[in-house]
């Protein structure tokens, strides 16, 4: 086919960079925005945090003061939602032993040669954050062949391996869970007939028992009700997930929060503002600026041996421009959305009943406030509101409307309530289908598919029928 050239005209959107950087800001949760403005002043030399007064008395230069023959609008990067007496404290989070350290810190008191000792800790190293070794154990060779240029085989990794699985915690280093369940059984003291029968049920009927199949497995072991339930309570005394077993004192197993908003409610009126605490104040250092001007002469015009200086810290300072407006715009956009979100659910705000709350989807709030629906998606995701009630996260707030044979317009919520209210008040022995659940809810006038109830079953992370029966 011969070269050939041709012009093709097309219309096409592009985002300028202020666009990308406002976008990616926009989407930061509170901590992990602070972490970016610190890692802004450290690669920007014009960006300082701002402080009162330093040593010296030397002041700084908002973007507004800015070389004022620019015809850039002012931006101001200080969002005033505490007193000036109050100080910014930074927020520590302290971490002890990892588990993988822990292990080997147990590994070093058993008896095992240098080689061994470093086979072992890959192993360890290679266990997830559940407890669970996933890998098989020819990758793993290789990877130590690789690695640590040790040639290892199968034998040795296994006998290794089960010197780990006499570690704590119970059950570390599985690779299935049925092993992880049969480490833990053998690692308790007591000898009952029920554990007994629970490590019966889980060496030689695992499959029956995961099914739920508890009336063939109670005429296959030829035991009474009363025996498989004490065998089935021994079970659950058991974690599925050794990882989580183990604690340290710096380590906190629950997620470090940082809500965004705050939302105060007293006598009747509600408070919004924007949890700012441990952000930085930034501004641009006046001395940067008079630099500029110093290397400019009184003719407006900027002399060779200056002009590359002079054009490194202009574009630091239009850099530096660019990034607190986009803080400024961020405030702006993320106390303008919430705002709208606070007025929509007002009732539900007072006390944090969601029975009260209103159907309400990401358009609702983008015709409120004129802004894209993919900007109110960035907005909401990852960020958490501070109310009188605990910390709510905003994506919750967001739900599907249902309409009932009376054409009144509910929240998913509502049902899901319902859903949840029927499962917890089911006979374990013969559990609800998602049939069932169906035919409850359209007598009490909700106009739903079963297909619908599985997805709401789902959301609520309830398991099918068969895997909620009881004994």
């Amino acid at each position: 086919m011969a070269i050939s050239q041709r012009q093709i005209q097309k219309l096409q959107q592009t985002l300028s960079p202020q666009q990308i950087q406002m976008i990616k800001l926009l989407e930061l949760p509170t901590m992990q925005l602070e972490q970016r403005v610190k890692q802004e002043i450290e690669e920007n030399i014009v960006l300082e945090e701002e402080e009162r007064q330093d040593e010296e008395g030397e002041q700084t230069i908002s973007v507004d003061e800015y070389i004022r023959e620019d015809d850039t609008p002012s931006y101001k990067s200080r969002i005033n939602n505490f007193s000036k007496d109050d100080k910014q404290r930074p927020v520590n989070i302290t971490e002890g032993r990892s588990m993988q350290e822990y292990l080997t810190e147990q590994l070093s008191f058993r008896n095992l040669s240098e080689r061994e000792m470093a086979i072992a800790e890959f192993l360890v190293g290679s266990i997830d954050e559940d407890g669970y070794l996933r890998r098989d154990m020819e990758s793993v060779s290789d990877d130590i062949a690789f690695s640590l240029g040790i040639e290892t085989s199968i034998e040795e990794l296994e006998r290794l391996l089960t010197i780990i699985h006499q570690l704590e915690p119970a059950g570390i280093g599985a690779r299935n869970l049925q092993e992880c369940l049969l480490l833990q059984m053998n690692q308790r003291r007591s000898d009952s007939p029920a554990k007994r029968l629970a490590h019966k049920i889980l060496s030689s009927y695992f499959e029956e028992f995961v099914k739920k199949h508890y009336e063939k497995l109670i005429t296959r072991l030829g035991v009474s009700e009363d025996e498989f339930r004490d065998a089935i309570d021994e079970i659950k005394r058991l974690s599925p997930k050794p990882g989580n077993l183990y604690s340290d004192d710096g380590l906190d197993a629950s997620p470090y929060i940082i809500p965004d908003f705050r939302i105060d409610y007293h006598d009747g009126q509600f408070e919004l503002s924007l949890n700012s605490y441990n952000i930085p104040e930034i501004k641009i250092n006046r001395r940067y600026v008079d630099m500029i001007r110093d290397m400019v002469t009184a003719d407006g015009s900027v002399p060779e041996k200056n002009r590359e200086a002079v054009q490194f810290v202009k574009s630091k300072i239009d850099s530096a421009k660019w990034f607190i407006s986009a803080i400024k715009q961020r405030h702006d956009t993320l106390m303008r959305t919430m705002q709208e979100i606070l007025n929509f659910q007002q009732e539900y705000f007072k006390d944090g009943d969601k029975s009260k709350l209103r159907p309400m989807i990401l358009k609702d709030i983008a015709d409120r406030t004129g802004l894209d629906v993919s900007t109110i998606s960035r907005v909401v995701n990852s960020k958490y509101a501070q109310t009188h009630f605990g910390i709510i996260l905003l994506k919750s707030l967001f739900s599907e409307a249902m309409q009932t044979e009376s054409g009144e317009i509910v929240s998913s919520y509502e049902i899901k309530n319902i859903l949840q209210t029927c499962i917890d008040e089911e006979d374990k022995r013969h559990p609800l289908t998602d049939e069932t659940l169906m035919n409850i809810l359209n007598a009490k006038g909700y106009c739903i598919a079963r297909r619908t109830v599985a997805k709401y079953r789902e959301m609520l992370d309830i398991p099918v029928a068969r895997l909620r029966k009881q004994i």
